[in-house]
């Protein structure tokens, strides 16, 4: 718990690396551990507490301070119709539907021109919520026009004609209800939901379902008018391209007439005379041909088979010819040649004969007279085919031109088609057009808030509350450099903690002064803590100190009352206590036990006043005291003085234990005197105020002066605070243990 001295090795004490963490390095350096943290948090609780407390219940009354917001949220899917007349590809063109086509639906419905017949349907430019000029000034506008009106530059004529604030433009209302507006694609789908933000929830659910209708007949109305807008173009091309027809057949005509061009049924009337020449030629020919085989087989006669086929009138004369001869030769071979029947027979024969030269001869003529006629045909023929061949060329370079007036002519007759066939799907797809977004599910009126969320941010306002009174507690350990309990004081100052002078409650006090009460309460926790300082100042022994210096760094640290209550203490113990008040700039030891404007030890080093004069008895125990007397202008030059340490070594002949109440080692240069005329030198220091780095610097004062630090005694220390701080000394003034003190 406390300390025993660790002898004058102290005095060679270096505080170079000394300083330690946040946690006191009670863990054996061992860091931040658990334990460490738990007993940050216990004796920080009240910090802790009050953040968790207090941001919460900040949050509470700013969120019930709060208007609160309704959302109403509608859904409707976005499924374009694929099918698209191929006119209508440049003005209704479809993309395949991504997350991009998807993704511009959202801006569409988020845009200004489906807002501005929303808010016009729903009066929202009348509504306060929406039009910032509606809203009742706030309670800083006329300081800010005050302010305004006092720097302005310009003429306050000027700034009178201008009038009281008008309602805001259309666009700044049409811009707050856009900043209301939520449109998201539903988990990547071309589902899109519709979300608007109000104070009253009929409003935010009719936003809602009027933007979704809006859009859907401004969708409808598009390709109505795109339809509209194609069929009326189509219409327009086909009178332009009947026009054309027109025109085109019409010249064709013209140009016939003017080059005599006549179209025959299946071609031109040309083109068919050479046809017929051609046929008769060919037949003419063919007579030819069969004219001159007659007449050839006629002259030089041919077989019979030829002849008769060219005369039969010769052929049958032949033949009786033929027979004649056979009767002939038969009636010689039997009658003789001189006989009657066969001369008449000869006879006979010779008609045949002649009959069959004449017959021949008629025969041959006549064929020739065919030959020639089939010869003159020919001619004749040749001659009008020549003829009807240099027409048709003729015809041909006068069709050039026309051939290209009938190509102009097809083509607009086949535009002209195709556009009136267009005409009539356009017609028809006008009569089925479908929107290419369907609603899912309207909007409907809640009756939840969805701002504030009351549970939600109450809980995170908790949770930053805790995060934050942790950060507050962690930053108050690290600003936090005062010496909070005996493992402090061993940690950065090496030195033994002797003492936890607790604090004294004003209640408990009641009349009582502080320096009485250790006499008065013997059995208190003060009094005990007392007790507990002059054990560790006792080592027993020659090596026991008799002359004890008390200070502190700065003032206000409680030494004063530590010696006083100490010399007290050894008094009622019977050791024979002498206390002196060194501290000649500011004495209060005299206050503390009435003997203002006395001599003391200031009279007594001059030599004013002799040591039995100036010496005084506590009215309360057996010790002795000398009071500070008043203080001259050399003040440090008596602690240096012959007179000093004969004064000290007479109190060490005459008592037991000396205290000297030194001043503030960090204010004057006196205690680093008065420390070397000292056995041993006690530093006060206030708990959890006085910081490290001033005790530090103090010590390292008093030990370059040669002083004998033995030990630090913490004043002022909060029983109740103490006892819960978890530290390990905290067990010393714990109220478990009240039952041994009587307070």
């Amino acid at each position: 718990m406390l300390d025993k001295p660790a002898g004058p090795t102290h005095a060679a004490r270096s505080f170079a690396g000394s300083g330690r963490d946040f946690d006191g390095g009670t863990e054996g350096g061992a860091g931040l551990g658990v334990r460490s943290i738990l007993s940050i948090l216990r004796r920080r609780k009240v910090t802790l507490i009050g953040c968790a407390v207090l941001i919460p219940t900040l949050a509470a009354i700013a969120l019930m301070r709060m208007t609160p917001l309704y959302t109403a949220t509608g859904s409707l899917i976005y499924e374009p119709d694929e099918f698209k007349l191929p006119e209508l590809q440049s003005i209704l063109q479809v993309d395949p539907t991504t997350d991009a086509v998807v993704a511009s639906q959202v801006e569409v419905l988020r845009g200004l021109r489906l807002i501005e017949p929303v808010a016009q349907q729903l009066n929202l430019f009348a509504n306060p919520e929406f039009n910032a000029a509606l809203r009742p000034a706030p309670w800083y506008a006329g300081m800010l026009r005050w302010v305004q009106a006092l720097f302005a530059s310009q003429d306050t004529d000027a700034a009178a004609e201008a009038g009281p604030p008008t309602a805001s433009s259309g666009g700044a209302v049409l811009l707050a209800v856009q900043r209301a507006l939520d449109v998201r694609t539903v988990n990547a789908s071309h589902v899109l939901e519709v979300s608007f933000t109000s104070k009253d929830p009929m409003i935010a659910a009719a936003v809602v379902n009027n933007l979704m209708d809006t859009y859907i007949k401004s969708q409808l109305a598009a390709k109505l008018n795109a339809t509209d807008k194609a069929r009326a173009w189509l219409e327009t091309r086909a009178r332009e391209l009947r026009a054309e027809v027109r025109a085109a057949e019409d010249r064709i005509v013209q140009y016939r007439a003017e080059r005599g061009l006549v179209q025959g049924v299946h071609a031109g009337l040309d083109t068919e005379q050479i046809s017929q020449i051609t046929e008769d030629l060919g037949r003419a020919r063919a007579d030819l041909a069969t004219a001159e085989g007659r007449l050839d087989a006629a002259r030089n006669h041919a077989g019979a088979a030829a002849l008769a086929a060219v005369a039969p009138s010769v052929e049958q004369l032949r033949d009786q010819n033929s027979s004649l001869a056979a009767q002939l030769q038969s009636l010689t071979s039997r009658l003789g040649p001189n006989h009657p029947e066969v001369l008449a027979l000869r006879r006979e024969i010779e008609q045949v004969q002649h009959d069959l030269g004449a017959e021949t001869a008629r025969v041959v003529a006549a064929s020739d007279a065919e030959v020639r006629a089939a010869r003159d045909r020919v001619k004749t023929l040749e001659d009008n085919l020549a003829s009807a061949e240099a027409n048709v060329d003729r015809s041909e370079q006068a069709e050039i031109p026309l051939n290209a007036l009938e190509r102009d002519a097809d083509a607009s007759r086949t535009l002209l088609s195709a556009v009136l066939q267009r005409i009539q799907e356009t017609a028809q797809r006008a009569a089925v057009e479908t929107v290419d977004a369907h609603e899912v599910s309207l909007a409907l009126p809640t009756g939840t808030p969805s701002f504030p969320r009351t549970g939600p941010m109450l809980a995170a306002a908790t949770a930053f509350g805790l995060l934050f009174g942790l950060f507050v507690v962690y930053v108050q350990e690290l600003a936090d450099t005062s010496l909070r309990s005996g493992d402090d004081v061993r940690g950065s100052l090496e030195l033994p903690c002797f003492a936890l002078i607790p604090d004294v409650p004003r209640r408990r006090l009641g009349r009582l002064k502080v320096g009485d009460y250790a006499v008065l309460k013997p059995l208190s926790g003060f009094a005990e803590q007392v007790r507990a300082l002059r054990a560790g100042l006792w080592r027993g022994g020659a090596t026991r100190p008799r002359a004890i210096a008390v200070t502190a760094a700065r003032q206000g640290e409680a030494k004063t009352t530590v010696a006083l209550a100490l010399g007290r203490i050894a008094a009622m113990t019977g050791e024979r206590v002498m206390l002196l008040d060194c501290d000649l700039r500011r004495p209060e030891l005299a206050r503390l036990l009435g003997a203002e404007g006395r001599p003391g030890l200031a009279e007594c080093l001059l030599g004013k006043e002799s040591l039995e004069s100036v010496t005084r008895n506590d009215p309360l125990t057996s010790m002795d005291y000398i009071p500070a007397g008043a203080a001259g202008l050399d003040m440090g030059g008596l602690f240096m003085s012959e007179a000093m340490a004969r004064l000290l070594q007479t109190l060490r002949e005459n008592y037991e234990l000396v205290l000297m109440d030194a001043p503030p080692a960090l204010a004057v240069s006196d205690t680093r005197m008065i420390a070397q005329f000292a056995d041993a030198t006690l530093f006060c220091a206030r708990w959890r105020r006085t910081r490290r780095e001033a005790v530090r610097n103090a010590i390292e004062l008093l030990e370059e002066a040669q002083a004998n630090v033995v030990g630090v005694a913490l004043t002022r220390v909060d029983a109740r605070a103490h006892g819960r701080s978890g530290y390990a000394d905290a067990d010393a003034v714990h109220s478990r243990y009240r039952q041994y003190f009587r307070d």
